[in-house]
């Protein structure tokens, strides 16, 4: 039995970590396909943000909860453009700061904020709901003005969820995420799907399925691209990743053990040949 891709044509919309994913996959023995989905665009209007700062440091925010690194770092870097950067991380250190997983924490280390919790692994919104609801006496919600760093696009059921504990939201979109400028190349992915000719499909995050699926519908194939991945091994880096593929009604093959990219290379090599197997053979038309 295979124990790496041996040869697989191995898809990654990854854009952040091109190179990275690039190499894990050709070191796992995968033939790498890797397009650029994502292009994160900070937005026009820095206006919620900087409302956001000036109503913290007048001591109108009472807790701050942190979804991305990226985002972490230009939320700083568009306060710094009014504010000095000095006040704002002082009025931040004086609230509970939640960081929703490692890569926000790390920002905040940065710029020397005190952490009250880290969301754990995997480190959707649902664990952040978790820890809310476990820590609710020393993280109290109810009539709280909680900010949130929202990044990419708003989610409204974790918006729902934490007004529906009594919070006064206030949203803080920091960065959005576009299609890259260029769409040849994800139009080209697509054709390429359809024909048959991916063989691995990895994905490390939900927006690059959103923006697959975009780029299908331009194309008049949105509905033919879900029958056409079914064919392939589909990896998914998590469960908020694998939920975006079953509202498509994609199935994804596997999770790896934790959500990190390696794993889900290797892990994703090790299973892959097994499972494309037994897809294509049950496939096969019998008598």
């Amino acid at each position: 039995m295979a124990t790496d891709f041996s040869g697989l044509r191995v898809l990654s919309l990854e854009s952040r970590r091109f190179q990275e994913i690039t190499k894990l996959i050709a070191n796992h023995g995968g033939q790498p396909m890797v397009v650029s989905s994502v292009r994160e665009v900070p937005l026009a209007s820095n206006r919620e943000a900087l409302d956001f700062a000036s109503q913290l440091m007048e001591g109108r925010i009472d807790m701050v909860i942190l979804m991305t690194g990226v985002g972490v770092r230009l939320l700083a870097r568009i306060v710094e453009t009014a504010y000095p950067l000095d006040e704002f991380v002082t009025s931040l250190s004086k609230i509970p700061v939640i960081a929703r997983g490692p890569k926000p924490a790390a920002a905040l280390r940065e710029l020397n904020v005190p952490i009250a919790a880290i969301v754990p692994e995997p480190n959707t919104w649902r664990e952040l709901l978790i820890l809310l609801d476990q820590e609710s006496t020393l993280l109290p919600l109810a009539q709280k003005r909680v900010a949130l760093q929202e990044y990419g696009v708003s989610n409204p059921e974790l918006a729902a969820a934490l007004e529906h504990r009594g919070t006064v939201l206030i949203s803080v979109p920091v960065y959005e995420w576009a299609l890259p400028e260029d769409t040849d190349p994800l139009r080209d992915t697509v054709a390429a799907i359809l024909r048959g000719e991916i063989d691995v499909f990895l994905v490390t995050a939900a927006v690059q399925i959103r923006h697959l699926f975009a780029v299908a519908e331009q194309m008049g194939a949105e509905s033919k691209l879900a029958g056409a991945l079914a064919h392939a091994f589909i990896g998914s880096i998590g469960p908020v990743t694998s939920e975006e593929l079953a509202r498509r009604e994609i199935s994804a093959d596997m999770e790896p053990s934790h959500p990190k990219m390696g794993l889900l290379v290797k892990e994703a090599s090790e299973q892959a040949a097994a499972v494309l197997h037994k897809k294509r053979t049950s496939s096969l038309p019998t008598g």
